[in-house]
């Protein structure tokens, strides 16, 4: 396969954004893992490609993706939000309530906030 060039990656990487916006999230995939296999350093290319699993409904890709960015980046708060509503959505509450927080902690918007009060089934007072 020829070399892509910067110009394509970031044509590729805009249409991706484009497609997760009209929900097509498989199309969002093909063309980030073209820009993650010729820049996988690339943070926003893989938060980008999490979110599409999310949608997708590949919950383990997403997670792997977001752990990748919450790898790099500690402090991204919306990766934490992300990875814990895929937590969340896998069954698995108490880890998601750690990124819930840990997303709160560091962005105190509302629906972070919100989040952060998420309560497992078990405890309906909390709900």
């Amino acid at each position: 396969m020829a070399e892509r060039s910067p110009e394509t990656n970031v044509i590729d990487f805009r249409a991706a954004e484009q497609l997760l916006a009209a929900r097509d999230a498989r199309g969002a995939v093909r063309l980030l893992d073209a820009v993650i296999a010729a820049h996988p350093e690339n943070t926003a290319a893989r938060l980008l490609r999490a979110r599409a699993f999310f949608l997708a409904a590949q919950l383990r890709p997403a997670e792997l993706e977001f752990q990748i960015v919450l790898e790099r980046e500690p402090d991204n708060a919306f990766a934490h939000f992300a990875l814990a509503r895929t937590l969340q959505r896998a069954n698995r509450p108490e880890e998601a309530k750690r990124h819930f927080r840990l997303a709160a902690a560091l962005d105190p918007r509302p629906d972070f906030i919100e989040a952060a009060r998420f309560a497992s089934p078990a405890d309906p007072e909390e709900a």
